[in-house]
């Protein structure tokens, strides 16, 4: 069975439109600021797999340690027949869970959504084919405003992988949670991966790796502005930085001005001073009774939580009560 053609909620302009503004409050705020999701192009998604292969980067081998253990355990737990990816990406990972279901259940549709056209396109043909007897439909969208738009009807297991909440603000986190179970039935499932607080020594070498990949990843976002936006950034100019914020538990991606530098985009004049920082990312770390409460407080009850060998990963597995 191939792909179904994209369901599209999100069009170019309204990329244009979210970059624009996100570049004008962020770049004008004190101190500076850019979302991260502004990484993701055809070159910053490649080198974020890049990145995911290097030794420092833990994250992705834990997560898929944790999903090879127990993708049996998600597949008879939840009998889902439709399974939901928020940012899939590649949906590397979620072929394990699609061979469990594969096995266990009759999951009949997986349903991709990310922002990236090409991206979603290449991973729905490329499940499609691996797996015939499966409805593939991928959806353009932002999971933070177009979870309305998820398919209804049936068990559905929302997966969202890869540590990614940890790129909300607790704030932004909490909306998320519960705008995801305001789009749930209840007894529909949720399946969310955290990194886990531990040693700064073991968590701040994944974001800023020996070989400069991250450095590299951190910069794209400069070039994207000056692509999209007619900037005139200098990303040499900017030295990549991540720090470890012990208060809130979490790691801030920066890229620090090198000199004084004056950068024209849109119609704004932005200044920084030598060694003025700009805030890329941020990533929270999780404790598992931490996550745990915020489920709950979004309307989900947590029925399994798992972590691969050295407890550097938790996957938690909640129901829409």
């Amino acid at each position: 069975m191939s792909a179904e053609p994209l369901e599209i909620h999100l069009e170019e302009q309204d990329l244009s439109r979210g970059l624009r503004e996100d570049v004008r409050v962020g770049l004008t705020a004190t101190p500076k600021w850019l979302p991260p999701k502004w990484f993701y192009d055809a070159r910053g998604s490649e080198l974020f797999e890049e990145i995911t292969r290097l030794p420092e980067y833990y994250p992705t081998r834990a997560e898929r340690a944790v999903l090879a253990a127990h993708a049996d355990d998600i597949a008879e737990l939840t009998g889902a027949k439709t399974l939901i990816e928020l940012g899939s990406g590649s949906s590397g990972k979620t072929r394990l869970l699609l061979d469990a279901f594969t096995r266990h259940g009759d999951l009949g549709t997986f349903v991709p959504l990310d922002v990236s056209v090409s991206a979603l396109r290449r991973s729905t043909g490329q499940i499609a084919a691996a797996y015939p007897g499966l409805r593939v439909r991928g959806i353009v969208g932002d999971f933070t405003r177009h979870l309305d738009r998820l398919p209804t009807g049936g068990r559905r297991l929302v997966l969202f992988l890869g540590g990614t909440i940890g790129n909300l603000l607790p704030v932004d986190r909490a909306e998320f949670l519960t705008a995801t179970r305001a789009a749930l039935e209840p007894g529909d499932w949720l399946l969310v991966g955290t990194d886990l607080v531990k040693d700064p020594s073991v968590i701040v070498p994944a974001y800023d790796d020996a070989a400069g990949v991250t450095a590299e990843f951190n910069r794209n976002v400069l070039r994207v502005i000056n692509r999209e936006l007619g900037a005139d950034f200098d990303p040499e100019a900017f030295r990549h930085v991540a720090v470890w914020d012990p208060e809130h538990e979490w790691i801030e991606m920066r890229l620090r001005a090198e000199r004084p530098v004056r950068v024209r985009v849109l119609d704004l004049d932005v200044e920084f001073a030598a060694g003025e920082e700009l805030r890329t990312e941020v990533s929270a770390k999780f404790r598992p009774e931490g996550i745990g409460r915020e489920l709950v407080a979004a309307g989900f009850d947590r029925q399994a939580f798992w972590t691969d060998p050295d407890g550097l990963f938790g996957v938690s597995l909640a129901r829409a009560d």
